[in-house]
């Protein structure tokens, strides 16, 4: 089951005096189990807290409210009328266990009492601090605002991932800048990255769900504040271009939702490292949401995925035209089998945009369908969102029918109120009738992952399918999302570039595109990238072509039993190792900085391990594809020396 307890222990307020202390002047402590970590709490005139780590304060006295449509503002000038407070040491189990096949989930909490019918909950953990409010008023509320700061120390920075507007795929590149050179104009999707007194703050959000997602502005006041779609009130189509998938708020209610009177609001959460390795193991924002909702997940499979829409479906050496047709797909079905990939992707194009029923006359689903059953090969089935929505339960029922193991559901682009619903809405209808889910054109997953866990993955970032049309998709920039999105949940960044290029030698080529960064990079991906439905965007004539790449990227599990981060530096290196049952894979990346690493292989236990790695070829500075593949056995004892090019990589599978 998702998210079993195996070990748990809550403890009475009474024997947490080390950990939480009351005092007279309304000033409350919550410590982390490690007593590193501090959330300190004023009532006063408001709702205040701050976190200290190793002493150093790295959030200033930071205030949160709530203001309902009455007028009534919970957080300001609060009547305290009391104080729980409880520990919790427990292993969970995932479903899907993306990074590991348990996890720690261990943490101290407060909750602060208030007249009103409204609580704040505090927890501290060894590696974050989280908040939220709880209600418990009758029917339904509306809430006008929530106030939320993010108070750093002085002289802080940022990865910023600036936004236009709140209409967006939250694809972006991240600003490095000052905190406090950011303004009210500065809009920012989450998560956000700071460094306040020299320790990494990953700002995020969770358990969101009938609410509207947060985003922050700059202040100039070395901080954030958070800010919020309003509800939408009307939308129009954009008839322009891409008709069927680009909804605009046309009007916006004055309001950020409409709401249960009694229930928990979205956790407000902060990753906290002093390494920046600390970051990509960090799993907050699993721990806090929701639990299991399914009540039988047996039949969630994760897996790797052939892809057609990046590569254009260019397969080639065939003896029938390509395109998206059936003999294209039966294609990409025969190479999934050959290679050991659990799915294909039918992507745009295979029905008639604007009914999910009109099947296009070169496509037969379920032939393709069966025949992917025939070699053991599932058929995940590209959507527009808007489409899905109004063909909901004839679409879905159709596509039980025709046996399809998921859907990608794309172009959402929002996540004000009535999105957010939307997300929820929809993996409850697929997990009905056994499909998988993979949100394209979305917002940073915040939960839905535990409760749902056939949510595979999702989008939310800038990957691979840039290079179609820009060049931001650097080796900087694959550097930088392992330590930002990822620690928020899954991403379908869709690796697996055959044709690469050094960064000085990269062109623009939509039909036929390539990536930046050597070949080694691109299958470090694999193993650096966590996404329980992992793409392979090249196409199979690539692939085959390339059989000792694919071959080794087919056996690469698209979850982990253990993950360990050897050494990592954000935008600039890592090195990471993780484990499915027996076996190890160890990867390294880089920016586009050539270096060289020592590698420590103390954490294998057991034995021996025979070792197939792909490193970065002698010319690979020059012609990035060029590759050297090693098969060698190694020891707990050895250690490797990896020598990566500019943009370059390594990796490698060890089994036992």
């Amino acid at each position: 089951m998702c998210a079993t307890v195996v070990a748990q222990i809550a403890t009475a307020s009474c024997l947490l005096f080390a950990s939480v202390a009351v005092h007279a002047d309304d000033l409350f402590k919550v410590s982390s189990p490690d007593g590193t970590i501090n959330v300190n709490v004023e009532v006063g005139d408001t709702v205040a807290y701050s976190v200290t780590v190793d002493g150093k304060t790295v959030l200033r006295p930071s205030r949160l409210s709530m203001t309902l449509a009455d007028g009534v503002k919970l957080g300001a000038a609060p009547e305290l009328i009391g104080q729980n407070t409880r520990s919790v040491n427990q292993v969970l189990e995932p479903v899907l266990r993306v990074k590991s096949a348990e996890i720690i989930d261990s943490f101290n909490e407060l909750k602060l009492d208030f007249s009103g019918n409204y609580s704040v909950v505090f927890r501290a953990f060894d590696n974050g601090v989280s908040y939220r409010f709880e209600t418990n008023l009758p029917g339904d509320i509306t809430v006008q605002s929530e106030g939320v700061e993010f108070l750093l120390s002085e002289g802080s920075s940022t990865y910023f991932p600036k936004e236009d507007k709140f209409e967006s795929h939250n694809e972006r590149t991240y600003l490095v800048k000052k905190v406090a050179d950011l303004t009210n104009d500065d809009l920012g999707s989450l998560p956000v990255l700071a460094t306040s007194s020299g320790v990494k703050l990953l700002i995020s959000e969770t358990d969101l769900r009938d609410y509207a997602g947060m985003w922050v502005r700059g202040t100039s006041r070395n901080s954030f504040s958070a800010v919020f779609p309003k509800r939408a009130l009307k939308t129009k189509m954009d008839e322009t271009r891409r008709w069927d998938r680009n909804e605009y708020v046309t009007e916006r209610a004055d309001h950020i939702a409409k709401t249960a009177g009694t229930r928990t609001f979205p956790w407000r959460f902060i990753a906290i490292a002093r390494d920046d390795a600390d970051l990509v193991t960090n799993q907050l924002s699993f721990q806090l949401a929701s639990p299991l909702e399914i009540k039988d997940p047996s039949w969630i499979k994760p897996g790797n995925v052939a892809w057609d829409w990046w590569n254009y479906n260019n397969v080639y050496g065939v003896d029938f035209r390509a395109g998206v047709n059936t003999e294209t797909y039966k294609y990409y079905i025969d190479f999934a089998a050959d290679y050991g990939l659990d799915y294909i992707i039918m992507d745009e194009g295979w029905y008639r945009l604007g009914d999910l029923l009109d099947v296009v006359p070169e496509i037969d689903v379920q032939e393709i369908i069966d025949y992917g059953k025939q070699k053991g090969v599932g058929v995940i089935m590209w959507v527009i969102w808007k489409t899905l929505d109004e063909q909901l339960d004839e679409a879905m029922d159709q596509f039980e029918k025709w046996g399809a193991a998921g859907l990608k559901i794309d172009f959402m682009q929002r996540d004000d109120q009535w999105m957010v619903n939307y997300y929820w809405r929809m993996a409850e209808a697929a997990a009905k009738r056994k499909l998988l889910v993979n949100f394209h054109g979305a917002y940073k997953p915040a939960g839905i992952r535990r409760a749902y866990p056939n949510v595979l993955t999702r989008e939310g970032l800038k990957g691979l399918e840039h290079n179609k049309w820009a060049k931001t998709i650097t080796p900087t920039h694959n550097l930088t999302i392992p330590f930002i999105r990822m620690v928020a949940g899954p991403m379908d960044y869709t690796p697996g570039a055959m044709v690469n290029s050094s960064v000085e030698n990269f062109r623009i080529v939509f039909n036929r595109p390539m990536s930046m960064g050597t070949r080694a990079h691109q299958m470090a991906m694999f193993v650096v990238y966590e996404s329980p439905m992992q793409m392979l965007a090249d196409n199979p004539s690539n692939y085959r072509k390339e059989h000792e790449s694919a071959v080794f990227l087919g056996k690469v599990p698209a979850v982990w039993d253990e993950t360990k981060v050897l050494s990592a530096k954000i935008a600039d290196h890592i090195v990471i190792a993780r484990r499915s049952g027996d076996d190890w894979y160890l990867a390294a990346m880089t920016n586009e900085q050539s270096r060289s690493l020592e590698v420590d292989l103390s954490f294998l236990q057991g034995g021996g391990f025979k070792m197939v790695s792909f490193e970065d070829g002698v010319n690979a500075d020059r012609y990035a594809s060029d590759y050297k593949r090693r098969e060698q056995n190694v020891s707990a004892e050895d250690t490797l020396t990896l020598k990566l090019a500019p943009g370059g990589g390594w990796v490698a599978r060890l089994e036992r």
